[in-house]
């Protein structure tokens, strides 16, 4: 049996996070708002003959491959080298052996949720290839726990929802659980006004989150009142993208990325603040980075008139452009 998924990865447009239990309890009314995109996270599975046990693990985009004897082996492993892979297929626990090759279009460390979108594209594979019947949400669960077990911080699931579903969407932060909601936008204009580009040095989001939760767990005032300040311009922001205020939504983000940069001097670099100054002196309504910052992508919201000069001040302040459109599939898996 040959296998193959692929899944998209996001933009998050305000309410970072706050996804990552328990913040959002602290902050009533908490979500997220990120938007699928195209550029893809994908796996194949080749199922082995019947007696051949071998477990096959090869990643395209970084290079690296290992096996083991068998699923006893794999799960018996005390390190592994492409250890989300691992921990996914210990999930699943699939019978017999197989090859899984997988491949990312997101740039390293970039910020757009390019591990999570490839976990649940994995998720898809070993579910159709064990036909465990899970649901995307459950997928979901699985890639948040998979995750967290493998960087060992706290995650969130805001990054898991778009690969799932696609589409713009907002993650609604309740207790007890989280819940999407279509964003109820003009997806074709959203497409237009957004511009995608990548720093060149990888971020580290698990140090960056891992950081900020902590100093709001343990009662650092500052982080707690941009937190609060974060959770309810996102929520301003949501009602400004479903009535079409583009004006006002370019200020709110302007707003969040203000507040998400008192919360750690490295989540922003220079390189960042350039192509976001470059890119407002040209046009662009708002920008903010992707992710925890301190590297890896930064999005834009811009006039759509204005796209010409602000890609060319992108590129000038050292930004490679990433196209993109808003994906409105979700993850998809075909078996053959």
């Amino acid at each position: 049996m040959r296998i193959e998924a692929r899944a998209p990865t996001r933009v998050d447009l305000a309410g970072g996070t706050l996804d990552i239990w328990p913040l959002y309890l602290f902050h009533p009314g908490a979500v997220t708002v990120n938007a699928a995109i195209t550029r893809y996270a994908s796996c194949v599975l080749e199922t082995h003959p019947a007696g051949n046990a071998r477990i096959q693990l090869i990643s395209r985009d970084t290079k690296r491959e290992e096996s083991f004897a068998s699923f006893s082996a794999l799960a018996g492993a005390k390190k592994a080298r492409l250890p989300l892979l691992a921990e996914l297929i210990k999930i699943f626990q699939p019978a017999g052996g197989f090859t899984l090759t997988t491949d990312s279009e997101a740039p390293a460390g970039a910020g757009i949720g390019g591990s999570s979108a490839l976990a649940v594209a994995i998720c898809a594979a070993l579910d159709k290839c064990t036909g465990a019947g899970k649901s995307k949400v459950e997928w979901i669960h699985i890639s948040r726990d998979a995750e967290a077990i493998v960087i060992r911080v706290p995650t969130g699931t805001q990054d898991h929802y778009p690969p799932a579903f696609g589409g713009a969407a907002v993650i609604e932060l309740l207790p007890g659980r989280e819940r999407r909601s279509e964003l109820r936008a003009n997806l074709d204009e959203l497409e237009r006004r957004l511009v995608l580009c990548y720093t060149g040095k990888p971020r580290q989001s698990g140090v960056n989150n891992w950081e900020v939760y902590k100093a709001h767990i343990s009662g650092k005032k500052g982080i707690q009142r941009n937190l609060a300040k974060i959770s309810a311009i996102a929520q301003e922001l949501r009602r400004a993208l479903e009535r079409g205020d583009w004006i006002a939504a370019g200020k709110l983000m302007l707003q969040e990325w203000s507040f998400r940069r008192k919360n750690l001097p490295t989540i922003s670099t220079r390189t960042i603040d350039a192509i976001i100054g470059g890119a407002r002196s040209q046009g662009a309504l708002a920008g903010k980075v992707c992710g925890a910052g301190g590297g890896g992508c930064v999005v834009l919201l811009i006039e759509p008139d204005s796209r010409p000069a602000v890609e060319t001040a992108v590129e000038r302040a050292g930004g490679q452009l990433l196209p993109i459109k808003v994906d409105r599939l979700g993850v998809q898996v075909h078996a053959g």
